[in-house]
């Protein structure tokens, strides 16, 4: 079983910043790609940034020059640095993560997603 959890969400004002964490913790399980997405009230989920994992990133354009996303692959972690923040950043945070499960004999693609960390900036 793969677990991942978010922490660092609360309630900034604009112009504040706020730094994501999120933990992956299980066994058998090989992370190649991890990435942030983000679920406003009566919006879809949408990217926020994705990290490979050798270093390769992607941002939404929304987010590009505020944001930076980074990973600690020896400890499993994921981060996002939120610098800039607007009313509109106000969201759901989730982390997710692309990779092998392993077994015995065999090893299938997985993803998983954590429970999300709610973001509030205020303007």
């Amino acid at each position: 079983q793969v677990q991942l959890v978010e922490s660092g969400g609360g309630l900034v004002q604009a112009g504040g910043s706020l730094r994501l964490s999120c933990a992956a913790s299980g066994s058998n399980f090989n992370i190649n790609s991890m990435g942030w997405y983000r679920q406003a009230p009566g919006k879809q989920r949408e990217l926020v940034a994705t990290i490979s994992s050798g270093g390769t990133t992607i941002y939404a354009d929304s987010v590009k020059g505020r944001f930076t996303i980074s990973r600690d692959n020896a400890k499993n972690m994921l981060y996002l640095q939120m610098n800039s923040l607007k009313p509109e950043d106000t969201a759901v945070y989730y982390c997710n993560a692309n990779g092998r499960l392993y077994y015995s004999s065999t090893s299938r693609a997985v993803t998983y997603w954590g429970q999300g960390t709610q973001v509030t900036v205020s303007s």
